[in-house]
């Protein structure tokens, strides 16, 4: 699975997990939905279920995964945490979007 994390994202996503009790085996779930102001957003979520057909990726005890339909559109995407001034979140850098919108939530391929 080529979805990568960076350092940042999986101290976030183990904060998470830790501060929301969520149960062991959590994973961070990462898809595409329709929409947004460039035609694809991001999603982002913790799923206990992982189906036989995800993208599974485990990096120092972190699972990322991924539907199939998503991961043509993620595939090479590096999700990262960022703070600033401007607020906190995830970020994702996808090589495969042509176009994203200002805000970084939508892309177009």
């Amino acid at each position: 699975m080529a979805i990568g994390i960076t350092e940042r994202a999986k101290s976030e996503v183990t904060r998470i997990l830790e501060d929301q009790n969520m149960p062991d085996g959590t994973a961070l779930r990462v898809g595409v939905k329709g929409g947004g102001c460039s035609g694809f957003s991001y999603t982002l979520g913790f799923d206990d279920e992982i189906r036989a057909t995800d993208q599974i990726k485990e990096e120092d005890g972190i699972r990322v995964v991924c539907d199939p339909k998503s991961f043509l559109y993620l595939n090479g995407t590096v999700v990262d945490f960022e703070e600033s001034l401007m607020g906190r979140g995830f970020k994702f850098t996808n090589p495969n979007a042509s176009k994203s919108c200002g805000c970084g939530e939508s892309f177009s391929v």
